[in-house]
């Protein structure tokens, strides 16, 4: 929509609740052009009110501290890191140097955790010969003795607070914990594999007492997503996963024989063919999410799913709306999440059985 500016000179300020607000920053996203996109005072605009809005919701939070109005700080402060991760996903590196970005997000996701008491625990295992290793365990909101857990892999490129600001108000309302790691970060230099890494994970959920060992599954996002595809390979104790189907290794694979000989194996249609994993050998239910959160590309996601489909395995692909322009793309990652959540509420609990294509 031409000149769509909200939420600049918007009545709600910091008062609407968690879920209005992902409502409407999901309709703003969907009324983006790439054309407003490619006018840079346009993305400033946008990038000012979503920051202001952040700072909105950060003093109403801090308010409702002093008042001792716990569980509205606590909402406050998911409004205000959604807020920043708007604010974020629209900018440039250089548009967000000059507002102390990085230190507002993780000031507000300690605030939030300090109001919220339990609901975000640091955790640090052995990783034996890799030093310790730390991560974010977020219990469910559950109703029983445990509830299904799953370990999210944060992109190499990609902060766990930027990622937990994403996160933590799409999985609000889902009876799941989460267990949010980076499996780039270690203060040691690690021979073993990352699958190896995520096994040492995957024994401490199983350990938990309030996590339900035979419904455990893992989601990751760009090079996590990778990740991921290995530890389902050679972990067969996995029960759902968001992941690349290990598309991206045998881009790799492709890509290194091609630097070697010279040869790259192409199609009748000129796009490259690049070998796909044996379907049978994932066993557990597939999401593969085209984009940049798993660098897989759309036609390789829909020939990977044939091969599971023809073997008969669970599959699912989803195409979030991304808008391309100049200095790189947007995507609606309001409806993005909460479709990766009720696709893993369906593998891990009870709702309705989702489409095995779906764009959004």
């Amino acid at each position: 929509m031409e000149g769509y500016h909200w939420p600049h000179g918007s009545s709600d300020g910091a008062g609407g609740s968690l879920v209005r607000l992902r409502k409407r920053a999901s309709e703003f996203f969907e009324s983006l052009s790439v054309a407003e996109l490619a006018r840079e005072a346009h993305r400033h605009l946008w990038v000012s009110d979503w920051l202001r809005l952040a700072e909105d919701y950060r003093s109403s939070a801090e308010s409702a501290r002093a008042d001792g109005a716990g569980r509205m700080a606590r909402e406050a402060w998911m409004c205000a890191l959604m807020a920043f991760e708007v604010a974020r996903s629209l900018s440039c590196p250089e548009d967000l140097a000059s507002t102390d970005f990085a230190d507002k997000v993780g000031t507000s996701l300690r605030s939030f955790a300090d109001d919220a008491a339990q609901a975000i625990e640091r955790v640090e295992i052995d990783g034996f010969d890799q030093g310790a290793l730390t991560g974010f365990f977020l219990p469910a909101l559950r109703h029983g003795p445990s509830a299904p857990a799953v370990i999210c892999i944060a992109d190499e490129d990609t902060t766990l607070a930027s990622m937990m600001s994403r996160l933590l108000p799409a999985s609000l309302r889902r009876n799941m914990s989460l267990l949010l790691i980076d499996a780039g970060n270690s203060p040691v230099r690690r021979p073993l594999k990352q699958e190896h890494i995520l096994q040492c994970w995957l024994d401490y959920l199983e350990a938990r007492p309030d996590v339900d060992s035979q419904r455990i599954a893992i989601y990751g996002e760009g090079a996590g997503a990778s990740h991921a595809s290995r530890l389902v390979l050679s972990d067969r104790r996995i029960a759902a996963a968001v992941c690349d189907g290990g598309l991206l290794r045998s881009v790799t694979r492709q890509a290194s024989v091609h630097w070697m000989t010279g040869v790259e194996q192409v199609d009748e249609g000129g796009a490259s063919m690049h070998p796909l994993p044996s379907p049978r050998r994932m066993a557990c239910p597939l999401l593969m999410v085209v984009g940049s959160r798993s660098m897989v590309r759309e036609r390789e996601a829909l020939e990977l799913q044939a091969g599971y489909r023809q073997a008969g395995a669970d599959c699912s692909v989803v195409v979030p709306n991304r808008i391309p322009y100049p200095l790189g793309e947007v995507e609606n990652f309001i409806t993005a999440d909460d479709f990766i959540f009720e696709w893993l509420d369906a593998k891990l609990g009870a709702v309705r059985r989702l489409d095995p294509v779906t764009y959004l």
